[in-house]
């Protein structure tokens, strides 16, 4: 059994923002969310966040994630410290299971990572394991100090290290994987008997070491799992390193991205192979691209699900479904409950909202298509409007197949227009279009020969 215990009580002041410093997105996701996700690929079976500033926005925002919280409390007489913190998950912890401790404020720790750590802790039936890592200039972190056989003696911190210790490389990050008995035993022996007053879990490496106990020190390869965000400015480094890692896991994959420095592809998004983006593409969300599609530049499309060879052209889509050999765009919307057929056609400034649009229909330029039923092989022309609110209330639309539509129709729903009916330029249509007929609904042209001498002489 291996139980997480994810630090987030933090109010995170140098992010200077009302939102819980946790909360705040990595490549879409909030940075508590990305470290629970972590534990979870690393198979980490039972998961507690420990919450404090903004703990209602923090808990909600965990929802769906089946995760425990412990409640860190508020106030000026409470000691804090990273120690403290611990101690009130301490009812979850168990004495013959495996505990790892984490930050809700370092989302680019990697489930590879974890599971590295958690087995060398094993391998080697530590008491503890600091996860460690080299830096080129270690100012301000705690160093640690290794005896001949490789275990970790000590952890100083800079402030407190001779010259010859500030000289050493290997960091502290903060994260650690302990055995449950000796956690909880390192707890219950913490003081916060220092200049903050407070408990610091560092200090449980010494106690642990104090009572003849081996700890163990995993080192990173790569030190950007461990980095942390204190600041808009970190959290902006973080996002570029997970946008990085997304972007190189889908070129391996088989996508193209012309641009990966200027696309920017959520953690949850998935790209079928042969499939090309553009550079200034937002991929967000829940959304499945499939394969041998083109995604243009500067397209947005968030939660939404994209069929194969489906070519998009610097168009946004929210929450819709666009099916197989579609092209949409360029600066078409499509708005959420948007189900687009196969081989259809939504072109220049068109819009669509809490539609379906069929098999081999089109759109191509300046309309709006709102709830409605477009059925196959339907023309929508320039400029048509679906009327679909009248002050109160929604209505539908239904268009049946092989149906044309010609330019600046209003169909002022609730009204069908059915199979194979053609309806006249320039209609506004109230009432149902029979199968096959033709609808004009509007003024017959009348031209008054000679009325502009006429005018023309009368103002003289």
């Amino acid at each position: 059994m291996i139980t997480s215990i994810i630090l987030a009580a933090g109010e995170g002041t140098r992010m200077k923002s009302s939102l819980p410093k946790v909360l705040h997105k990595v490549c879409g996701k909030s940075m508590v969310n990305c470290v629970v996700d972590t534990c979870k690929k690393a198979n980490i079976n039972k998961n507690v966040v420990v919450v404090g500033h903004g703990k209602e926005n923090v808990i909600k925002s965990l929802e769906a994630e089946n995760v425990n919280f412990a409640v860190q409390p508020i106030g000026e007489d409470i000691p804090y410290g990273t120690g403290y913190a611990v101690m009130q998950a301490k009812d979850y912890i168990k004495d013959n299971e495996y505990v790892v401790i984490l930050y809700g404020d370092t989302p680019l720790i990697t489930s590879k990572t974890l599971t590295n750590l958690i087995d060398y802790h094993k391998n080697g039936k530590y008491a503890a394991t600091v996860l460690t890592a080299d830096f080129q200039d270690p100012t301000g972190y705690g160093r640690i100090i290794r005896d001949n056989k490789g275990n970790v003696v000590e952890i100083v911190e800079h402030k407190d290290a001779t010259d010859e210790q500030r000289e050493i490389k290997e960091i502290n990050s903060g994260i650690y994987c302990f055995y449950g008995k000796y956690l909880k035993e390192a707890l219950d022996n913490l003081t916060n008997d220092n200049a903050q007053n407070e408990y610091y879990i560092t200090d449980a490496i010494k106690i642990l070491k104090d009572k003849g106990l081996e700890v163990g020190g995993y080192k990173l390869e790569d030190s950007t799992d461990i980095k942390g965000v204190n600041t808009r400015v970190q959290l902006a480094e973080a996002e570029k390193i997970m946008r990085k890692r997304i972007n190189e896991k889908l070129m391996l994959s088989g996508v193209t991205i012309i641009d990966p420095d200027n696309t920017y592809i959520g953690s949850e998004v998935e790209i079928g192979k042969d499939t090309v983006v553009y550079p200034g593409a937002i991929l967000e969300g829940k959304t499945k691209v499939g394969s041998e599609c083109i995604i243009g530049h500067n397209s947005r499309i968030a939660d939404s699900v994209i069929g194969d060879r489906v070519n998009i052209q610097i168009s946004t889509i929210i929450e819709s479904k666009v099916d197989d050999d579609t092209k949409i765009g360029p600066y078409a919307y499509l708005r959420p409950n948007s189900d687009i057929g196969k081989s259809v056609k939504i072109g220049d400034f068109v819009e669509v909202k809490n539609s379906k649009i069929n098999d081999n229909s089109k759109a191509s330029h300046l309309a709006y298509i709102g709830d409605a039923e477009v059925g196959k092989d339907v023309n929508i022309g320039c400029g048509v409007v679906f009327v679909n609110y009248d002050g109160k209330n929604k209505h539908k639309t239904i268009v049946e197949d092989k149906a044309f539509i010609g330019c600046n129709v209003n169909l002022v729903s609730p009204v069908t227009v059915r199979k194979g009916a053609y309806i006249a330029a320039g209609s506004t249509i109230t009432d149902e279009v029979p199968e096959e007929s033709l609808a004009i609904a509007r003024s017959r042209q009348t031209n008054k020969e000679g009325w502009v001498k006429k005018k023309n002489s009368s103002n003289k």
